[in-house]
């Protein structure tokens, strides 16, 4: 039998290479529409800031190991055209036919620009693919700083920020929504604003771009655009084969990350995952994410029967110095799903204060009815990341509140205070109850 997987970076490779472990005599083809495969999408924005000096620094592995290593043969600007599931066979742009016994559908996700025009400019750029990455850090090593502006206001626009900050540039982040980072949260919003305000960005919400012209965007003055507009799964090839996609409008799958065709499958940024703490599909791109569900879709297109379990939507982004994370639910999307959901913000130390301690902000959000944690945002200096995963596995597991309090989280003066940031949080949270 043969495997083809479309699709050679995140979620494409670990499925291609899960089912190798699994079955050393599979036939395993990997077709990939780029030049590049195997490389960190998300160290693209630290490309650009030129924390990482070369695009090869972000490339894990080269279709050369994958065939000499681990005899899996992947090939490069193969793009293809049409699923034609009847006969198993795949027809690539070239014109070529392939057969398969089992497919991997990994076609990941693109840039939506939301119909904006203007978006082909030359002093328009993104940071959503390995060349358009490149293009920018050089325009920003070459070019005296001016004025720029960022529409978006999700992760890579906060990264883009930062980024363009670094080289001395003046930013405008514009962001058609009411809330940044997509988490309907105005009390991280309050704090994220205060934040970017003291490394004068002007940032306006509600700020929907309709057209970007030579010199400005809704007359704001700029000299530069980067396009941090949003994602949009690419399941056209799904779609038009008869895939089923999910209200999400991304590939709905299974927990075996099948989708509605029989020895079909799909993983990482073109599919859906449920969402533990929802407890429905949602679409979170996530390299986390993809990179698990590509695993999965690789066993089970290989015969065995694991499952992906699903996601809390767990995620950390730097904002100009600052760490910020988050996991399941914030207070008004739970509402939002019918939950009696309550929340408590704290702030407070990160470590003893004679150890330099700085200040961390906590909010935990609870299921006021069953006690059960629904989410969390971290933001600080230090130890975010440790303190998002303890939540994320709280939420894994589904444990109440009464539980968390009763966590036997380290201690020492150099790392943590006495009571962590996240217990205290659970305790304001607790009076609520």
């Amino acid at each position: 039998m043969r495997l083809v997987v479309i699709g050679a970076v995140a979620a494409g490779l670990s499925a291609a290479a899960r089912a190798r472990r699994l079955d050393r005599q599979l036939d395993i083809l990997v077709l990939e529409k780029g030049d590049a495969i195997s490389y960190g999408a998300c160290g693209l924005p630290y490309l650009v800031q030129n924390k990482v000096r070369h695009f090869s620094d972000l490339v894990v592995y080269s279709a050369s190991y994958f065939q000499k290593e681990r005899n899996i043969e992947v090939r490069t600007g193969a793009e293809v055209q049409e699923i034609e599931h009847g006969r198993r066979r795949l027809r690539l742009c070239s014109g070529e036919f392939i057969a398969y016994g089992k497919l991997i559908i990994a076609t990941g996700a693109r840039q939506d620009t939301g119909g904006i025009a203007g978006v082909d400019q030359p002093h328009v750029f993104s940071m959503n693919s390995p060349a358009a990455a490149v293009r920018l850090k050089q325009h920003l090593l070459g070019t005296k700083p001016g004025r720029a502006a960022v529409v978006g206001g999700g992760y890579i626009g906060l990264e883009a920020v930062e980024a363009l900050r670094s080289y001395g540039w003046h930013v405008t982040l514009l962001h058609d929504g009411a809330n940044l980072l997509h988490r309907d949260e105005p009390e991280l919003t309050r704090r994220l604003l205060t934040h970017l305000d003291r490394f004068r960005v002007d940032t306006r919400l509600g700020c929907r771009v309709r057209t970007i012209h030579e010199k400005h965007i809704d007359g704001i003055a700029c000299d530069l655009v980067v396009l941090a507009t949003g994602l949009r799964p690419n399941v056209e090839l799904a779609a038009n084969a008869g895939i089923e996609l999910g209200r999400t409008g991304a590939i709905r799958v299974s927990d075996h990350m099948e989708t509605s065709f029989g020895g079909i499958y799909a993983a990482g940024d073109c599919a859906e995952a449920m969402h533990l703490v929802a407890g429905r599909p949602m679409w979170i791109p996530l390299g986390t994410t993809a990179n698990k569900m590509g695993r999965v879709a690789g066993a089970c297109a290989a015969g065995a029967r694991e499952r992906f379990a699903g996601i809390a939507g767990t995620s950390i982004v730097r904002v100009c110095g600052l760490a910020v994370a988050l996991t399941g639910l914030s207070l008004p999307q739970a509402k939002a799903e019918g939950l009696r959901a309550v929340s408590a913000w704290v702030k407070t130390q990160d470590r003893a204060a004679y150890f330099q301690g700085r200040a961390t902000e906590v909010e935990l959000v609870a299921d006021q009815s069953t006690g059960r944690l629904l989410g969390a945002t971290v933001i600080g200096e230090h130890g975010v990341e440790g303190r998002i995963n303890v939540v994320a596995a709280a939420l894994q597991t589904r444990m109440r509140l009464d539980d968390f309090l009763q966590l036997d989280l380290a201690y020492a003066p150099p790392f943590a205070p006495v009571w962590d940031p996240l217990l205290i949080a659970a305790q304001q949270l607790q009076k609520q109850f």
